[in-house]
Order: structure tokens, then sequence, then C-alpha cells
């Protein structure tokens, strides 16, 4: 995991829990190719995660001359690395708002514009730019659901956390969370709220609170691995006077 080896190269020591899983929807690429249509009539095509490219790139059917568009430059590489160049894309900002303030998606009505995404993501980009006009269409290509630890590994997890050697939880979504929270036992979740959440920006970090949680929380600028590591590094620096 990219942010594991970031933190290690920090000096840091890394405990690996899976608290979502990510897997391919039902609906096969045929089906969903069928019911979208010729995927050149869309004027935008909007990718909001890599997971999106990871499991919809397949959709663009190798035609390089589409206008695509990334949601944050985790996604924007994604798409590169397959093969495709991204078009639109916002110069600041990681989220939904940031994108939609970027020309070619301010000016949208009349636009024929697919968003692909992941099933019960956040509905926003769709609501707005439909309020602008544009004919919107989504292809979810993947789900999430949470992860089933074995009671053998919360209960080693239980006892790193009574022994010190966990003073940070890292929590990059809201459904990370949420997950996690409701996978601890009453000892374990006592335990969460005695250390450091890292979280990206305000959005997540209310979302964390709405989910009961209050431990402190530590705010990155995003979910960008290096945006991570970098609020922890000044955590670190201020809780050491450094």
């Amino acid at each position: 995991m990219p942010l594991c080896q970031l933190l290690e190269n920090q000096g840091a020591s890394t405990l690996r829990l899976p608290a979502i899983e990510i897997k391919a929807m039902a609906e096969g690429r045929r089906e969903t190719a069928a019911r979208l249509g010729a995927i050149e009539d869309f004027d935008v095509i909007i990718f909001t995660s890599a997971n999106a490219v990871r499991f919809g790139a397949a959709l663009l059917d190798q035609k390089r001359d589409l206008t695509l568009a990334a949601m944050g430059p985790a996604t924007a590489r994604a798409l590169n690395q397959a093969g495709y160049r991204v078009a639109v894309q916002q110069p600041q900002g990681f989220d939904s708002e940031s994108l939609l303030r970027h020309p070619k998606l301010e000016r949208s009505a009349g636009r024929r514009i697919l968003i692909v995404k992941g099933a019960d993501g956040r509905a926003f980009l769709e609501q707005e730019l439909a309020q602008r006009g544009a004919q919107v269409m989504t292809a979810d290509v993947y789900q999430r659901v949470p992860a089933v630890p074995s009671q053998a590994v919360l209960a080693a997890l239980l006892d790193r956390f009574t022994a010190g050697a966990v003073q940070v939880v890292t929590a990059t979504s809201v459904d990370i969370a949420r997950n996690l929270l409701g996978m601890a036992s009453p000892a374990l979740r006592g335990e969460f709220e005695r250390v450091h959440w890292l979280v990206p920006g305000a959005r997540v970090a209310a979302g964390v609170r709405e989910c009961g949680l209050s431990a402190p929380l530590l705010q990155a600028e995003s979910a960008e691995d290096q945006d991570l590591v970098a609020a922890l590094v000044r955590w670190r620096s201020s809780a050491s006077g450094a």
C-alpha cells in the first residue's frame, strides 16, 4: 500500500486493517455498455476515483479521442496509466465542488455527460450537472462492502492498542470510519476514542463526527497520500516541540 510505504519512509510503523472491500458490480461491462449506447456520443466522461478507472475504463473501448474528466490527481494518474489523456481536471481541490468549477462543466447545458463511479456514492455531482441543464447518465462500476475481519484479527488489534502501539487511525472516507467503528468490540471502541484519527478534509471530518466519534482529528488537505503524510508529520513535529 503506497500510503503505508510513505509513512514507513518517515520512520512510522504501520498496521494494515482493511475496512472496505471493493468489488465489481453484478452488471457486466457488456450490459452497461449496451445501456449507455455509443460512448463517443458523450460530450464529457467523468471518472470519480481510481477505482472507477480500474473497473470502468473498459467502457471507453480503447477510444482515445474522448473528452475525459478526472476527480483528483490519483484518478488522473490512473487514466494516464491506462493510456488515456485527461482533458478536464480541477486546478485546485479534490472534490465534486472543485471539479464543477472547471469551465467545461460550468457551462454544461445541453451536453451529454457520463459519470463513471461507485455505487451509493455522493450524488451531488450528478444533481448539480442536471440542474445546469446537462443530460446526465451514470455507470456504477464498483461497490464498497464492509470488510469482516476474524475475531482473532480484532483481538490482536485490541492487544496492539492496549499495549500503546497505535497512536493514529487513518480513515480516508466516512465509510471507512463507519465500518471501523461498526466492527469494534466495546473495548476496541474505547481504544479508538483514545487515539488521533487522520482524515482528509472538512467534509470527511464532519462525517466522522456524525458517526459518533469524539477522538481528536488530524485533518489533511486531501486524501492524497502525500497530504496525509504531511498532516501526520506536522502533528508529530508540533507534539514533539520540534
